[in-house]
């Protein structure tokens, strides 16, 4: 052991010039001029400090692999294993519940270094159930979880035990996520906000598949690298769509489960993921641990814990998400129905929701994360028309995991997000990208509260496709995978599911899992196999005497290029791999034969149907519309200034978080006791009736300030003042918007009313904003003025953001 971990002994007079030892009193005199007589140009010295280095890396990195086993059997023999960093209690057991599932919702402690604000608005993290235990959405201080806690809300967390409930299903895991935010709500009476949630990966599309059925439970919705288009994707890229199609279909997902026994071992999803990314799997992770093994083994073990805790679903919810979502792609096209008859249509989601996506993401790419949109609506007025608030992030590196584990991504992108909730939660319907810039990078740094801007700025649909890249000719081929897989998952049911049914029972099925790939890896690595025993003295002994290399001996660097060579080689071979399944695919269910054999040749659109036709959605609209008409008119000074506040910002090229100082500074010096929900209300009524009918709603506001005296005008005006001061100067067009606000609320003074100036028009063209108007409104109007909309729509949506001018001189107070 000693010759292993030492080979010479430090303390050996003629071993320290080689070994660069610090003991200089045991070096020989002329030591170091023998050794470089012996060694003149270092070759022989570098390769010996090398050599020891790599064999003490390799005792410590095999000690690791030791640990991790040791920490994967421990982990796995709890009854309810997860990695969150924070302690929690459970309020609710899923089990419990009329439909039992195996989710829990657990109220999270916070630390005691941080006080919670009960008046705050409660917040809950969903993690995914995909292969993986839960916990990743707050296993350190710096993640969802952990932003949250310090902003001072209450915290909540829906997990999952290991196993599912007997016939337990998808729908029975969305009834269960509601009755938890039921819950939460009544947990917190002292608030009107409804809860912000937060839904990873998987468990996104379950919180929109429950927000669309129960919308009045649920706040803000932020939805993490969660795929919602499962046929979207760009050519060369999202290797994983194509998955579906080269299996035959899910008859190869029931198989799995009927050797399972009615279980899907979720190691075998944990399994694909890896496969995506050879170089990582195979070389890159393993090689970052040994050449930083004195560094790295924290951090590599603990996200092993997480990544390494697989848990197991029931065979009818894979086959159920499979068959739906991943082959059918029916969620975000309105083409699911419960048990009890109720159309999943994402359209009925009232909250705002925030899509959270990354093109380094090869599980959830861009287009998957984006594409539901393109597929519910026809354009961005349809959008708000339906009053739905989308707004859409897109990180440009961070990979799949970094959406939700990266601590960067939690202290920049998650915490503007939880910082600027209630901001989210006012924002006027239409569709947003947003953007998160440092405070230094502005010019008015000084009026921005954190070190990071949230920026929003209005998209359209052109802008949109940038990002899904839709194409029509690649929805003929995936509905003919879905054809196929039907017909396949038929034939399987016929002729084989009953022998491998009549021949599995719950042992065999509990040895195939033990048996898995993955978990030898783990298992075998453990103080369980007696070959390990000598590690943990041995890397005790190199710790101890540890002497790592110098980087730059030049043995070091050739090992960095061997590793990089071999990163090079795996990607060039993922990639090989990934073009040939990709061409592939194109080829076999691109051909007209096949899609008219399965009946789908030339016609798409029964899988591609968009749900917005129907009769009860027009009558909506249409109701909707006339009721707002009928209130242009009504209210008071109140829905005034807020319809003069919407109406000026509305005239800017751009919005950013500071621009809901202006709306919270109104509501706080008009109406300090009017709830979020309320105020909410009131700023979304204003919106829609200056979308319905802009020169009507600018003409009645004299009508809504009359019997206020001359006084109490000038305190309104100034109010406005104050509030548009909350962000710096005006633009030059939200400025002369103003002034017309200012020459409309003098309509309104006393004596005004009495000797009648002059009628000002409210725009300089009214011709133009009636257009304008006619352009925003809901597409279910009279073909004349969808016509006339579709002409001004061009001028209405810039497709890329002005630069407003500022004014000279400062504005008068």
């Amino acid at each position: 052991m000693n010759f292993l971990a030492n080979p010479l002994l430090t303390t050996n007079a003629l071993a320290a010039p080689w070994f660069g030892s610090s003991n200089d009193s045991a070096a020989l005199p002329g030591g170091e001029a023998l050794a470089s007589m012996m060694d003149p140009f270092g070759f022989g010295r570098a390769a010996v400090s090398y050599w020891r280095d790599s064999v003490e890396r390799n005792i410590l990195y095999w000690d690791v692999m030791r640990e991790r086993g040791n920490q994967y059997l421990e982990h796995m023999e709890q009854t309810k294993p997860n990695v969150l960093g924070f302690e929690t209690e459970v309020l609710v057991d899923g089990r419990t519940l009329p439909n039992p599932t195996n989710y829990e919702l657990l109220r999270v402690l916070p630390p005691k270094n941080i006080q919670i604000d009960p008046q705050k608005r409660p917040f809950v993290v969903i993690d995914p159930r995909a292969g993986h235990g839960p916990g990743i959405g707050g296993f350190k201080p710096d993640s969802e979880l952990g932003v949250a806690l310090k902003a001072g809300h209450p915290c909540y967390f829906i997990g999952f035990l290991p196993f599912p409930e007997p016939g337990q299903t998808v729908e029975d895991v969305v009834e269960s996520e509601v009755a938890f935010l039921r819950h939460v709500i009544a947990l917190h009476p002292e608030t009107t906000e409804k809860p912000m949630v937060v839904g990873n990966c998987q468990a996104g599309w379950q919180i929109m598949m429950a927000a669309a059925l129960e919308p009045e439970v649920f706040g803000p919705i932020l939805i993490a690298g969660a795929p919602l288009s499962y046929w979207a994707g760009e050519h060369g890229k999202a290797p994983m769509r194509y998955t579906g199609g080269m299996t035959g279909g899910s008859w190869i997902t029931a198989l799995t489960s009927d050797i399972g026994n009615g279980l899907f071992d979720g190691a075998w999803l944990v399994q694909n993921f890896e496969r995506l990314n050879p170089a990582n799997t195979y070389w890159k992770k393993q090689y970052h641990l040994y050449a930083n093994i004195d560094t790295e083994s924290k951090r590599y073990l603990e996200f092993e814990r997480w990544w390494g805790g697989h848990v197991v679903l029931g065979g009818n919810e894979i086959q159920y998400i499979v068959d739906n979502l991943f082959v059918g792609n029916r969620l975000s096209t309105a083409q699911l129905v419960t048990r009890d008859g109720r159309r999943i249509d994402l359209r009925n989601v009232r909250s705002p929701v925030v899509v959270f996506c990354s093109r380094g993401d090869d599980i959830t790419p861009p287009p998957q994360a984006l594409g539901w949109i393109r597929d519910l609506y026809a354009g961005e007025e349809d959008i708000i028309a339906n009053e739905q608030t989308i707004i859409y992030c897109l990180h440009d590196t961070t990979g799949h995991l970094g959406i939700f584990v990266s601590g960067s991504v939690s202290r920049k992108e998650h915490s503007e997000f939880t910082a600027n909730m209630d901001y989210i939660d006012v924002m006027p319907p239409g569709l947003y990208e947003t953007t998160i810039s440092h405070a230094d990078e502005h010019t008015d740094a000084e009026l921005i509260e954190r070190d990071y801007l949230l920026e929003f700025a209005p998209r359209n649909f052109e802008e949109l496709d940038r990002d899904v890249m839709h194409q029509p000719e690649d929805d003929r081929r995936f509905a003919t995978v879905a054809r196929i897989s039907e017909i396949n998952l038929g034939f399987y049911r016929l002729y084989v599911q009953p022998w491998i049914q009549s021949i599995m029972t719950p042992e065999a099925a509990r040895w195939i899992r033990r048996m898995h790939p993955i978990r030898l890896g783990y298992k075998l690595m453990s103080d369980r196999n007696p070959l390990t025993v000598p590690l943990p003295v041995m890397a005790d002994y190199v710790r101890r005497h540890r002497q790592p290399v110098e980087q730059d001996n030049i043995f070091k660097a050739l090992e960095l290029m061997a590793s990089d060579q071999i990163v090079v080689s795996l990607n060039a071979w993922r990639d090989l791999r990934d073009s040939s399944t990709e061409r592939l695919f194109m080829d076999i269910y691109g051909q007209p034969l096949l899609q008219a054999a399965v009946g789908l040749y030339g016609d798409a659109h029964v899988h591609r149907r968009r749900p917005g036709a129907e009769p009860e959605h027009r009558r909506f609209i249409e109701n909707r519309q006339n009721e707002l008409r009928h209130k242009i008119a009504q209210g008071g000074p109140h829905e005034a200034v807020m319809r003069s506040v919407i109406y000026v910002l509305g005239g800017a090229p751009a919005t950013d978080e500071r621009n809901f100082k202006r709306l919270r500074a109104s509501r706080a010096e008009l109406e300090p006791s009017t709830s979020l929900s309320e105020f909410k209300r009131l700023v979304r009524e204003q919106f829609f009736i200056l979308k319905l009918d802009r020169e009507q709603a600018l003409n009645t506001l004299p009508e809504l300030l009359k019997g206020q005296t001359g006084e109490e005008i000038d305190n309104y005006i100034s109010h406005l003042e104050h509030v548009f001061a909350a962000s710096g100067e005006l633009t030059e067009h939200a400025a002369k918007r103003f002034d017309q606000v200012k020459a409309l609320f003098d309509k309104a003074r006393p004596a005004a009313l009495a000797a009648p100036a002059p009628e000002t028009a409210p725009t300089s063209d009214p011709t133009a904003a009636t257009a304008e108007i006619a352009a925003e409104a809901s597409n279910t109007v009279t073909a004349e003025k969808a016509q006339e909309s579709s002409v001004e729509a061009p001028k209405k949506k810039p497709a890329t953001r002005p630069t407003g001018q500022r004014r000279s001189s400062p504005r008068k107070r």
